[in-house]
């Protein structure tokens, strides 16, 4: 892969965060991630790679979300060949009430490097690199955060667990509070949070609960970056469900564990822009004639993980005004 692709893919999560960000606090929803998903496809258009979307917002009849099968990219003789995972905007709700920690997030790798998993459940655990070869999705809460806490040296009660606020993980709560661990409870975007366990400044040690499928994908993504790990298991609502499960993923056996290689493998790319301030990035700012953005872009290969703060001026560059054309 390319060392310039990683920067050409965070100026494609940076388009899309400037347009959402516009309508951020609007209290519209559908307007923010239709506003993410436009700026993100015509971006997509100056890559030099021939992309699929095995990671999006739905199948082809949802258009215009980027759904899924969908070729992105200059595709041109000579392009690579990579497979997408994306989110236009992790966090729709969070942008449209103007809550903290939406993003924009993209993950990159050759073809076949992502799980193609369905729009579905599923069940997640997720640690940073102090976790890896310690937590197993097969135990309960409680032995989880006693092996991790005894792997970091420290007692249950200094463990923060972060789980998403829903009705269905009242009993995974109850049961984390009486381990003795703390809960940071929150109402979207378990990217950002799987990427949270990673660093040690948001004092977020796991991550448990039921999510999207798509989203663990891009979870592992992230996480193969930095050294972390995940585990997850897909939840099927009806059998309808589990023949898609099949014909997307090409197995039979669809209630295995999934591994960290099994959601994301090889050489993989990872960026995100954040649309609202959040623990993890800055969200836009805008300026007179142009804005801020805080972008996070990630290697597996090499590990390396960078952080970018960049300035945009409308005036020279014209795709990021609210016209949405496209810089030349």
């Amino acid at each position: 892969m390319e060392r310039n692709l990683a920067l050409d893919l965070v100026r494609v999560t940076e388009a899309a965060a400037i347009a959402s960000a516009r309508t951020m606090g609007k209290g519209n929803s559908h307007l923010s991630d239709q506003e993410a998903v436009t700026a993100m496809r015509r971006a997509f258009d100056a890559m030099e790679i021939h992309g699929t979307v095995r990671i999006g917002e739905g199948e082809r009849d949802e258009a215009p979300m980027l759904f899924i099968g969908e070729e992105v990219g200059r595709r041109t003789e000579g392009d690579p060949r990579m497979d997408l995972a994306l989110d236009p905007l992790e966090g729709t709700s969070l942008c449209a009430y103007g809550r903290p920690g939406a993003l924009a997030v993209i993950a990159m790798a050759p073809e076949g490097g992502f799980l193609h998993a369905p729009d579905i459940y599923m069940n997640k655990i997720a640690v940073g690199p102090a976790g890896r070869g310690v937590v197993d999705i097969k135990l309960s809460a409680t032995e989880n955060l006693q092996r991790l806490a005894e792997v970091k040296k420290v007692t249950v009660k200094d463990l923060t667990a972060i789980v998403l606020d829903r009705p269905r993980h009242e009993a995974l709560i109850r049961e984390i509070r009486d381990a003795g661990a703390r809960v940071r409870l929150i109402t979207d975007g378990d990217v950002h949070a799987a990427i949270a366990t990673c660093k040690e400044d948001t004092g977020i040690d796991i991550l448990f609960g039921i999510g999207g499928a798509p989203e663990g994908v891009l979870a592992a993504a992230a996480l193969r970056c930095m050294r972390g790990e995940i585990q997850g298991q897909l939840q099927f609502a009806n059998d309808d469900q589990r023949a898609r499960a099949r014909r997307l993923m090409g197995e039979d056996d669809i209630d295995r564990v999934l591994g960290l290689d099994d959601l994301a493998s090889g050489d993989v790319l990872f960026a995100a822009t954040g649309v609202t301030t959040g623990e993890l990035l800055k969200g836009v700012r805008f300026v007179s004639g142009g804005c801020m953005t805080h972008s996070l872009v990630m290697r597996s290969r090499s590990g390396t993980v960078r952080v970018i703060e960049a300035q945009h001026d409308f005036e020279r560059k014209p795709s990021y005004t609210s016209e949405g054309l496209l810089a030349e």
